[in-house]
């Protein structure tokens, strides 16, 4: 623990991870939250999806555009507009969802009120604001001199408040959703995402400069090798992720258990937990790109227990013992983030990151979905330890680029 207390003893930064621990909640929320929320005004999922497709769309590839202004003038700038957008686009897919309908029996949405609503969710996805690379952005500016060792602990402490927060915000939003309060769980997320970032805006003091003070071209730019290394390992870990979600489901449907899907799930996120709390409480010696290899190979070797379970309770623990290496690559990942670009670029470094293992999920997801379908759910899971494969092959090129830093 003596890590973690040290890292909250800096002035300031109890103050800006818990703003942004409580606004991730809200950004874990919303997607589940629209989903359930859209579904209940038209009866339709498909509906549902493409307004939630939109949203994350937007997220993914207007959220590092916005990084990238932060970056340049400043999160206590930038961050009150992102908000006062986030919210206005909100307020308008809650506008949208509450028109009455025509007198035909049906709950489907006119076709103009259907494009407002996709709209606004594009607007909230595109406004949203990443706190996550926010506060990921504040500890390195913080950490970046003399305390640089204490770094792995400040991004293991931000996984956990990640992995918090994608445990709770989803329960909360279907909790509601179920509960036949789907407009009252997008409010909420909205407002957590909206208390969050302005206690962060309200704390300039810990905030990094913007590049626009450092002199014109300093800050580098993002098209390095390195950095797309980088993004390439993200995509990676988020094809695992995207395995997992849609492998684990189709197991426990096909098992004739489908009730054990969110305790496996649950115990997954547990783990996660556990091995990043863990993680983060010691300093390692070992080089952060040989501590990756080392990571890498640990999931590919314990993702092949994963198309062998013969029951929901070993599958559990398969997922477990698998999921212990997730944290610590994402910590891995950040520390090498931070060392192969300019700090004006951090931000939407970060971001980037986050886009790129949404892309490797949407696209693990679907591919573990065809293959569910086809051959059963251990033909699905067959595609962990091929993510963890790919990681492995991109962890030996990054440690091949950082030991001949002269071929990048």
């Amino acid at each position: 623990m003596s890590s973690y207390r040290s890292l909250l003893r800096i002035p300031g930064a109890p103050a800006f991870f818990l703003a942004a621990a409580v606004g991730r909640v809200g950004i874990a929320m919303t997607g589940l939250a629209l989903v359930w929320l859209v579904h209940a005004r038209t009866g339709s999922y498909g509906t549902a999806g493409l307004v939630t497709a939109g949203f994350a769309l937007a997220e993914a590839l207007i959220g590092p555009q916005l990084a990238r202004v932060v970056d340049r003038l400043g999160q206590t700038r930038v961050l009150p507009f992102s908000l006062l957008a986030h919210g206005a686009a909100i307020t308008a897919v809650l506008l949208t969802t509450s028109l009455p309908t025509t007198s035909l029996p049906t709950t489907s949405l006119p076709t103009t009120s259907l494009a407002a609503l996709i709209v606004a969710a594009i607007c909230a996805g595109a406004a949203v604001p990443q706190l996550g690379a926010l506060s990921g952005a504040r500890w390195a500016h913080l950490l970046r001199a003399e305390r640089s060792a204490e770094l792995p602990a400040a991004f293991a402490l931000e996984s956990l408040a990640n992995a918090t927060a994608f445990l709770l915000g989803p329960v909360l939003a279907a909790t509601l959703g179920a509960a036949g309060h789907p407009a009252v769980a997008t409010a909420i997320a909205a407002t957590l995402i909206v208390t969050g970032g302005a206690a962060l805006t309200a704390q300039p003091r810990t905030a990094p400069p913007p590049a626009a003070s450092t002199a014109p071209g300093t800050e580098g730019s993002l098209l390095r090798p390195a950095f797309l290394l980088t993004a390439m390992l993200n995509l990676a870990i988020g094809l695992y992720f995207g395995t997992l979600s849609v492998a684990v489901s189709a197991f426990a449907v096909g098992r004739g258990t489908p009730g054990a899907a969110a305790p496996i799930m649950a115990a997954a996120s547990l783990g996660g937990l556990l091995s990043g709390w863990l993680y983060g409480l010691r300093r390692h010696r070992t080089p952060a790109d040989r501590q990756l290899i080392l990571v890498t190979a640990y999931l590919t070797g314990a993702g092949l227990l994963l198309p062998l379970a013969p029951s929901p309770i070993w599958l559990g623990a398969a997922v477990v013992l698998t999921e212990a290496a997730v944290p610590p690559t994402l910590v891995l990942l950040s520390i090498r983030t931070e060392r192969s670009v300019h700090p004006g670029v951090l931000t939407q470094a970060f971001t980037w990151n986050n886009s790129s293992s949404a892309a490797g999920s949407a696209l693990a997801a679907s591919l573990a979905g065809h293959l569910a379908d086809a051959a059963g759910a251990p033909a699905a899971f067959t595609l962990a330890p091929a993510a963890g494969l790919l990681l492995l092959t991109l962890s030996l090129a990054a440690r091949r680029q950082t030991a001949h830093p002269q071929t990048t």
